[in-house]
């Protein structure tokens, strides 16, 4: 704990709004990158090898973040009242910044959470056009960027739900969406459907409640669209779904190399290679090293289609921009040029000048989704056959971790685990202690960092084995180090279903729960409903066309399943898939978060199928 001595109550009222200011998750932690950007930003008299060591020294969390307490630690370390003064000036005139009281429960009375009106005015450009078409969203769309309207237009839940449908289509369920005369219950099943799918597509929804987004808690609605917008960018930005990323292997790289790259490093590597091409010096980020518009313009002059591809008319970038002197009228002539590409989306000029990290991200990635010019090499001696897709079952794994928000996110399933960082924050999650002095930390050194990384997963089997009692007979830390997917999963699989159950657990007072005991309970529902499915255990075939699930909702929330809009009987393999579809978004629309699909009650994939039935029972047992 960080002595706060050395600060008056006045001081201390003023480090915790300024702290607030910069949580703008309000989790109680920052990221050490946030940090260094706000020191920038309040003009401190801080070297940048200063601001790395002092974060080096303070981050005891493992993942990068600063707590409160670290937080003022940094404050006793620069020893300038001056200093430290002037950041608190500064912290409040940060351009961009809006502070708004926080009123939440989760948030202290008085704290305060600031928003970027630049991200605002992005988020309303981007859901104007994907919605521009769409009559169940004339109410509200199009909104203007100048105003609050984004905060209000998402208090119905609709444009929240087809935004999730435009990053991950087929999300939701249509028919499951409430669209006309609207009541507060009406919206609030809108708004659990929306949250309860934006978990399922891996987004960090822990701290955000429908109450929340009913108010337009700017801060919040604003962190929720900026992961459901970056998850649709990012969707083909991923070998298996766009082959031609192959042209970007460097000379004696693996294969294996470059698909362990996030979508991130991706998108730098792809920007470096075109502007490599254009004979142009390379750029190491999109914020500083963007900001005077010259690589941007060589960028798309380089991807801009030439005229050679049958269909494609040829687009000329005019270049002349470049010699504008004022770097904010260079930056306006760049995106009139990125305009006639119809990809000026996200960013104005300021964003462009200022360097603002995530909105340029945004504009690269929406570059890179419409015009790659990324050819699949056809010479070069490639194993086609290694680059597959994730399985399903992957997928959900996946966006089930993400969802609990771990920290680095997680991008490829295996090779993310390799040093079990994140596997050990699951065991948190499961209430399993973690002994982070064990652990060993990143950055891991360029020589012996596998050696490293082994013990990270060799401590994480042992943990599985004696404190989580896991059953992980022929698993050792060597197969989560190298990525073996069945043993890797096989412990994922168990962390998922301890999860689920814990939560079980808890609600009915911390009695055990099993497979039988939630069987019992789906059948018993059932019956005293009046209903006529039952099911025999997760494999039972009936559960192919999800009329025990169906039936399990109604019972929980009599009247809300739509019958008619159902085949119930001699069911072909697209009725089933669209029983499952309406089943699963119902069972998100009543406030159960399943992570599971569609296909997983069509095919009856057993562990699944378990977590969706407890899931219910969870959601049953709090009616009660």
């Amino acid at each position: 704990m960080a002595s706060t001595a050395h600060f008056s109550e006045e001081e201390m009222a003023e480090l915790r709004e300024a702290f607030g200011k910069v949580d703008i998750s309000g989790n109680g932690f920052i990221h050490a990158n946030d940090l260094t950007d706000v020191l920038k930003a309040a003009n401190l008299p801080l070297p940048g090898y200063k601001a790395r060591e002092l974060i080096q020294n303070l981050t005891t969390t493992g993942d990068g973040r600063i707590s409160f307490d670290e937080f003022i630690s940094i404050f006793q370390n620069l020893k300038s009242d001056d200093v430290a003064k002037s950041f608190r000036k500064q912290i409040n005139k940060k351009e961009g910044i809006c502070a708004i009281g926080g009123t939440s429960e989760q948030s202290s009375a008085g704290t305060q959470h600031s928003y970027s009106e630049e991200e605002k005015y992005a988020f309303v450009n981007w859901i104007n056009k994907a919605l521009e078409k769409d009559p169940d969203c004339k109410h509200v769309v199009p909104m203007n960027p100048e105003t609050d309207d984004l905060f209000q237009a998402v208090g119905d839940g609709i444009v929240l739900c087809k935004m999730i449908n435009f990053s991950v289509p087929d999300t939701i369920d249509e028919r499951t969406i409430n669209k006309k005369k609207l009541t507060p219950f009406t919206i609030q099943e809108n708004l659990n459907l929306a949250l309860n799918s934006a978990s399922a597509i891996g987004c960090h929804v822990v701290n955000i409640g429908a109450e929340d987004l009913k108010e337009g808690k700017p801060y919040l609605v604003l962190g929720l669209l900026w992961q459901v917008i970056k998850i649709g960018l990012f969707a083909d930005i991923e070998i298996s779904r766009n082959e031609a990323l192959i042209a970007l292997l460097r000379e004696g790289e693996s294969l294996e190399d470059l698909m362990k790259l996030s979508p991130e490093e991706l998108l730098l590597r792809w920007a470096n290679y075109h502007l490599e091409n254009a004979g142009c010096n390379k750029v190491n980020n999109f914020s500083s090293d963007i900001k005077d518009s010259r690589a941007y313009y060589h960028l798309l002059n380089q991807v801009a289609p030439k005229g050679d591809e049958e269909g494609i008319p040829a687009i000329t970038i005019d270049m002349s921009g470049l010699r504008e002197k004022d770097d904010v009228q260079r930056a306006e002539c760049m995106l009139q040029q990125a305009e006639r590409l119809g990809c000026r989306q996200f960013v104005t000029a300021t964003d462009v000048v200022r360097g603002n990290p995530k909105l340029n991200l945004a504009f690269i990635a929406n570059l890179f989704n419409k015009y790659p010019a990324l050819h699949k090499p056809e010479n070069q001696d490639i194993d086609w056959s290694s680059i597959e897709g994730e399985t399903r079952e992957e997928r959900t794994f996946r966006n089930w971790m993400n969802s609990l928000g771990v920290n680095p996110r997680v991008n490829h399933l295996y090779s993310d685990l390799s040093d079990a960082l994140v596997i050990f924050q699951l065991y948190e999650k499961i209430k399993v202690p973690v002994d982070w002095n064990r652990v060993n930390k990143p950055p891991y050194p360029k020589l012996g960092g596998n050696m490293k990384k082994l013990e990270n997963c060799n401590y994480a089997v042992e943990l599985g084995k004696n404190q989580a009692k896991f059953s992980l007979v022929g698993i050792a830390g060597q197969d989560l180090n190298e990525g073996n997917r069945t043993l890797t999963l096989a412990l994922i699989w168990q962390l998922m279903r301890r999860y689920t159950l814990n939560i079980l657990e808890d609600i009915g007072g911390g009695e055990k729960v099993n497979d039988e005991i939630i069987v019992s309970w789906v059948n018993e529902t059932l019956t005293a409903a009046g209903k006529d499915s039952t099911i025999s255990s997760f494999k039972d075939s009936k559960i192919s066309t999800s009329m025990p699930v169906l039936d399990l909702i109604d019972a929980i929330q009599p009247g809300s399943i739509k019958y008619d809009l159902l085949k119930t009987e001699d069911l072909n393999d697209e009725e089933k898939l669209n029983n499952a579809k309406y089943a699963i978004s119902m069972a998100r629309k009543i406030g159960a978060r399943v992570y599971a699909l569609p296909e997983d009650l069509v095919e009856v994939k057993p562990k699944m199928v378990m977590t969706v039935f407890a899931c219910l029972m969870g959601k049953g047992m709090k009616k009660v």
